[in-house]
């Protein structure tokens, strides 16, 4: 018998448009809860505020032309703003000839993250959250929201700073990020309708420089001691940028352009695989027949030995609930770009400087790219009728010159993280229960993720 599909939450889509008031109102706590049904069908979306005119593509061709065009569509001056704070001018923010220069810096660095090399600090950092769960009351629902937070924190400042992050450290980063996000999407909503927002922008400076003062100090002890000529402790992520050239002029980042790639890596590193983790656990609480078939397969293939990357290639079940946790719940929702000159697409005339959005959250929820589109169905990626879906509709790490260079290190943590948990516990949620996702900077639950964990063997 075929167990039925479940549909976790989203935001229920009005049957039609509201007004800009209303926009205003539920857009303030989260961007997906603005959109209405036609926004999952749309071709062609256009949504004018007081002060920003948007352009939404959901229509397979445009996303295509607009995320391989890398820098003929750059980044938005609305984005940039918002993350300066916390990533300053970084390659995720650059734009044009600079990034181009960034992103030839800093690609020698991607080479400390290969499998081979970050199984095993992914394995230990996964051990240290498998004993704080073992460490707590067990009989209630445990919030592992934050605990998500940690432990992908965790393996990224082992893969950055060859160093493990402790509990304090962690929760000032998790703190400190929900507040920045809760700021900077306030800003950028008051920009979007015109409206003056420096009041917000100003107030997200605080936790982010408390993000950043996590680890400043190690940037900066390892900045100095490089350009004293001091041998190198570690080769690192942060090593590799420090030594950096210039691919014209040969000079390295100064120290504010290393804090700002490290911040970025961190917030790229550690928050969007968080999410991930979150959410999938959650799926899985939900999904018992998909948790025991997963959890079947990780003892088949690993049983009780250390998790290793050959382990996790024969793994098609928990590559899927990660691919499949990607589509539902993209830890990035939407991807703000700026039309660069006067253009056309499709029936519209387009305006330099207007935002063009390209938007997983819709694209991967289309109901002609997906047969139930809104269900958890990790088998979906098994079936050859969808080939063509995954290489054009799903496309949580981007596309193109600007895809995401961490998604691989991205995968194999969270399949480590499911499948270490998998032999441990057993997930499920209280009856009745159920998390609200809201989209700020990313698609986190609003009040946390409250799961059981039952401890097998």
């Amino acid at each position: 018998m075929t167990e039925p599909l479940f549909t976790p939450p989203f935001p229920q889509p009005t049957r039609n448009k509201r007004t800009m008031l209303r926009r205003f109102f539920i857009g303030w706590h989260s961007w997906i809860h603005v959109l209405f049904e036609k926004s999952y069908t749309m071709k062609m979306g256009e949504v004018r505020g007081r002060g920003q005119l948007m352009y939404i593509a959901n229509e397979l061709p445009l996303v295509d032309r607009i995320l391989k065009g890398g820098t003929e569509f750059p980044k938005h001056a609305e984005l940039v703003k918002g993350l300066s704070p916390l990533i300053g001018n970084s390659v995720f923010s650059a734009n044009g000839v600079d990034w181009e220069n960034q992103r030839a810096m800093i690609n020698p660095a991607f080479a400390h993250t290969a499998m081979n090399k970050t199984m095993p600090l992914m394995v230990e950092a996964v051990a240290a959250f498998l004993a704080r769960i073992d460490g707590m009351d067990r009989s209630k629902a445990i919030n592992i929201d934050a605990m998500m937070t940690h432990v992908a924190a965790d393996i990224i400042f082992r893969t950055l700073f060859s160093q493990t992050l402790d509990t304090r450290r962690s929760f000032i980063i998790h703190q400190a990020f929900g507040r920045f996000q809760r700021y900077a999407h306030s800003a950028s909503m008051l920009g979007l309708y015109g409206f003056p927002s420096r009041w917000f922008e100003r107030w997200s400076e605080r936790p982010a420089n408390a993000i950043r003062g996590v680890f400043a100090p190690i940037v900066e002890e390892r900045f100095n001691a490089f350009h004293a000529g001091q041998p190198a402790p570690h080769k690192d992520i942060l090593q590799s940028l420090i030594e950096a050239r210039h691919p014209q002029t040969g000079a390295h980042f100064t120290l504010k352009e290393v804090m700002d790639q490290v911040a970025t890596i961190f917030l790229a590193g550690h928050e969007t695989s968080a999410s991930t983790m979150t959410w999938a656990l959650y799926l899985l609480s939900e999904c018992a027949h998909v948790q025991e078939r997963a959890r079947a397969e990780v003892m088949a293939v690993a049983g009780d030995a250390p998790l290793t990357p050959a382990m996790l290639k024969d793994m098609g079940v928990v590559r899927n609930v990660f691919r499949e946790t990607l589509r539902l719940y993209p830890p990035l929702a939407f991807f703000p770009r700026e039309v660069p000159c006067p253009m056309q697409m499709r029936d519209k005339n387009l305006v330099p400087g207007a935002m063009l959005v390209v938007a997983p959250w819709l694209t991967q929820r289309n109901k002609d790219n997906w047969a139930c589109p809104h269900s958890f169905n990790p088998d979906r990626f098994d079936d050859p009728a969808n080939a063509d879906m995954i290489k054009q509709a799903w496309l949580p790490f981007s596309r193109g010159p600007r895809v995401c260079v961490g998604a691989g290190f991205a995968q194999q943590e969270v399949m480590t993280v499911i499948a270490d948990v998998l032999r441990h516990y057993r997930l499920s949620v209280r009856p009745g229960y159920k998390p609200e996702p809201i989209s700020r900077l990313t698609v986190r639950p609003r009040k946390g993720m409250m799961l059981m964990f039952e401890k097998i063997g």
